[in-house]
């Protein structure tokens, strides 16, 4: 198994991309680049791992993703036009879907039943990649539908565990649960081998420390900030929940679901030919206007002008 990890650095996001000797290959958690205020979406990141596949004269017959991210944008449908390969997620996808979709009013183009991927694992379900053998992990938690990829040696894992400094990924999204995912890490990941690599789907370093994304089993049981060997259940769920309490939305959450929840896809033009991300807004003065866009106090207020 040879692996090529590519770091995007403004998601601070490993992406990795797997093949065998044949040259046979996955690529996992890829990304667009996606520039908030001017609303850009650009494909630099994505066209260096395609670079590296055709240099390499790989064949990709997967492009998997761990989870719908809520912070960076999948480039799966994109890599898939260019060199092909099948779009892979964990069939918990669906309870993610049914939470979010109806959100963005997106029933029309955005398949509940998740069929806008290519496969859905199951837990446990085993697969190839050329002559490599696959394991799904079902690992929730982060969200409801996150799986973990066990090949050989490694297992890439997403956003379940992060680098021992850091701990593990928050809980606090729809249909996270810190218990959930406190088993996820201690019976799916930590009860593998002690020499199992680990590869993560993120890192925030301490100022002045290069990313990394690599560790083992052994290293995250002895090391690991929230959950190292010793921590009992409750503790992490109470550490964990406080670490979540009042934690800020991924800057790209919004961006990010709308087109992940397609497996990478825009969504449909307008009749201007142009493609809109909605932003769904809260709060109660949003609440409180009416259709035509004044508040009930201003429409009272016109009623008694009328008077």
């Amino acid at each position: 198994m040879h692996i090529q990890t590519f770091f995007e650095e403004d998601t601070a996001t490993a992406c990795y991309v797997v093949s065998d000797d044949q040259g046979r290959a996955a690529i996992i958690d890829s990304v667009l680049e996606f520039e908030a205020a001017s609303a850009v979406i650009t494909t630099r990141f994505a066209d260096m791992l395609i670079e590296y596949v055709r240099r390499r004269k790989l064949r990709v017959e997967w492009i998997l993703e761990t989870h719908v991210h809520a912070d960076h944008l999948s480039a799966a449908w994109y890599i898939k036009e260019q060199i092909g390969g099948k779009i892979g997620i964990g069939e918990h996808i669906r309870e993610v879907l049914h939470y979010w979709v109806p959100l963005f009013r997106a029933e029309d183009e955005t398949p509940l039943d998740g069929s806008q991927f290519d496969h859905l694992f199951a837990d446990g379900e085993r697969f190839q990649i050329g002559s490599l053998e696959v394991e799904a992990l079902h690992t929730p938690g982060h969200t409801p539908a996150c799986v973990s990829y066990r090949i050989e040696d490694a297992v890439f894992v997403g956003d379940t565990i992060f680098m021992p400094y850091v701990g593990t990924a928050r809980t606090d999204f729809p249909g996270g649960d810190a218990g959930s995912l406190y088993d996820s890490i201690r019976t799916r990941i930590l009860a593998l081998p002690d020499t199992t690599r680990i590869f993560t789907g993120h890192d925030y370093p301490p100022a002045g420390q290069a990313p990394a994304w690599q560790s083992t089993v052994a290293e995250q049981r002895r090391t690991n900030l929230l959950l190292a060997d010793g921590v009992e259940r409750s503790e992490y769920i109470a550490r964990r929940n406080e670490r979540d309490r009042g934690k800020a939305a991924p800057r790209l959450l919004l961006p990010s679901l709308q087109v992940n929840l397609r497996a990478g896809r825009l969504p449909r033009a307008a009749g201007n030919g142009q493609r809109y991300l909605q932003i769904p807004l809260r709060g109660a003065w949003a609440a409180a206007q009416n259709a035509d866009g004044s508040s009930a106090e201003m429409q009272s207020a016109r009623a008694r002008s009328r008077r």
